[in-house]
């Protein structure tokens, strides 16, 4: 099991992102101050401070653990072994945890699925490489408020980071702060999956000043302060939303409002699930947006692509960082749950798809 990212270490920090009020984004440097008479000049033979290296951000999109998937966890450390290079091998790797979590409680009434996996799921994304998992989503209460002590108190001893759930709607928002060789790294998870006409109603979910719940996101102005907040003390922002609608593959316009205006309040990359499908990525302004990651450990096999989408990014010193390179690892999800990576003949298909994908999200070639 790993522990990459010193989170605890940060923990200050991450509290310091916490609060929802209204902050400026994060500030330009300005010109640098000459030395003063009385002070040292710049020994000419020390090379300047260098500026911070690139760090990979891998990012997967729906898992939970029913159907085929359940028995894997009895030995966690495995349950997703078959699939775990290509998230171990980032820097930070962060996914879409897709059930509730904990015990005890009833399926909500009305919904016409209702997922629900032992705390052993933190376990076993955490052995998979998994650094960071949302559960701001339409599935984090699907046996209802009564099962959530269980579930925070299974959040208290994950060995991972969880965001986008909490106490109260300060907690849901709080990012996930990470430190990787000196690049703080901050992530959010918000959803607004009440918007789709094909789901369960899951709006009654949303975590307030009072009451427990997810970091829903249909009125915005929470999620773009802290989003604002976070980019004024972290270098690299990114932001999971649950967002989209069931089956279809091009963003709707929705998707494309918010992402276009979470990276103008500094998000750096946006990344989204819900859809079950692929939807296209690229860059938007000066961020990087990838609208939808599909499914990834599912109860169902699907002939629809999949995979792990890596981003390489080139942060700066009070400026924006830069996505240099965003490369996937297409995989299909077989009969035992899990995605299996295409062959040769599969990935040519997959970067055609790839390219439609991109077409009817708005991205040009050049994205």
């Amino acid at each position: 099991m790993r522990n990459r990212l010193g989170l605890l270490g940060v923990l200050a920090v991450g509290l310091a992102l916490s609060s929802c009020d209204e902050a400026a984004p994060k500030p330009e440097p300005g010109p640098t101050t000459p030395p003063s008479s009385e002070s040292s000049p710049p020994d000419p033979d020390q090379p300047p401070p260098s500026a911070p290296g690139p760090i990979t951000i891998a990012f997967a999109g729906d898992i939970h653990f029913e159907g085929a998937l359940r028995d894997r966890l009895d030995d966690p450390a495995s349950a997703l072994a078959p699939v775990t290079q290509a998230l171990a091998a980032a820097d930070v790797a962060i996914v879409n945890l897709e059930t509730s979590v904990g015990e005890g409680g009833r399926p909500e009434p009305g919904k016409r699925f209702t997922f629900q996996a032992p705390p052993s799921a933190f376990t076993a994304l955490a052995e998979a490489g998994v650094d960071v998992a949302t559960m701001a989503n339409n599935h984090a209460l699907d046996y209802g408020r009564e099962a959530l002590p269980s579930t925070f108190a299974a959040i208290g001893d994950a060995p991972l980071a969880v965001v986008g759930i909490g106490r109260n709607a300060r907690e849901a928002f709080r990012p996930a702060v990470a430190d990787v060789r000196g690049v703080v790294v901050a992530t959010l998870g918000a959803t607004i999956a009440a918007t789709d006409p094909t789901a369960d109603p899951t709006g009654q979910w949303a975590a307030t000043r009072s009451r427990a719940g997810t970091a829903d996101a249909v009125d915005p102005r929470l999620l773009l302060r802290a989003v604002a907040r976070a980019n004024s003390a972290a270098d690299v922002v990114v932001v999971y939303m649950h967002w989209g609608i069931q089956g279809e593959s091009c963003p709707g316009a929705r998707q494309r409002e918010l992402a276009a205006e979470l990276v103008r309040r500094g998000a750096d990359v946006v990344v989204g699930s819900h859809a079950h499908v692929l939807q296209g990525d690229g860059h938007v302004g000066d961020g990087y947006v990838a609208y939808g990651l599909g499914n990834y450990a599912w109860y169902q096999p699907s002939a629809d692509p999949t995979g792990v989408l890596t981003l390489t990014i080139q942060p700066e010193r009070g400026w924006d960082a830069t996505v240099t390179d965003a490369a996937w690892e297409p995989a299909r999800i077989g009969p035992d749950g899990l995605p299996a990576r295409l062959d040769a003949r599969g990935t040519r298909e997959f970067e055609a798809d790839l390219a439609d994908l991109r077409t009817c999200a708005g991205f040009s070639e050049a994205s």
